[in-house]
């Protein structure tokens, strides 16, 4: 099986309804607002720590049983300048695409530098949901 770093376009970041330790490295979120400043239309999107996926894509990573992820809810909300750049942009739902993998083995998991890696069959699996604007490359576990 093949494996790829997955690096998805930032779209925002955390809103001010996240809670997170960030006195530890990566920092602990144990809950998510997502605020778009901007989107793109890929189907995955992220802010470190954290990765969303819209509901579409959710129901196809739960529907092919990949390894290494859970999900869980997240708040998602528009800024300004999101509303200035993009005033007919209607969002889809999201979910909070939690990875708890490991690179290289699982089918989603975090690599040593905190990079995202996921096999072959989710890259098949998430390109006819959009990933265009998301930086692809092989992973090689050392």
């Amino acid at each position: 099986m093949k494996y790829y770093y997955l690096e998805p376009e930032v779209s925002g970041g955390p809103g001010e309804n996240t809670i997170m330790n960030s006195s530890v490295h990566p920092p602990f979120v144990t809950r998510l607002h997502y605020e778009f400043d901007g989107w793109l239309g890929d189907s995955i999107v992220t802010s470190f720590p954290c990765y969303i996926v819209t509901e579409d894509a959710r129901e196809k990573i739960l529907e092919s049983e990949f390894s290494g992820i859970t999900f869980d809810d997240v708040e998602v909300t528009t800024s300004e300048l999101f509303e200035e750049m993009q005033p007919d942009q209607r969002l889809p739902p999201f979910a909070w695409l939690k990875v708890n993998g490991d690179a290289g083995h699982d089918d989603f998991g975090i690599a040593k530098d905190y990079r995202l890696v996921v096999s072959e069959r989710v890259l098949d699996a998430l390109k006819p949901f959009g990933i265009s604007n998301a930086l692809v490359e092989p992973f090689e576990a050392s």
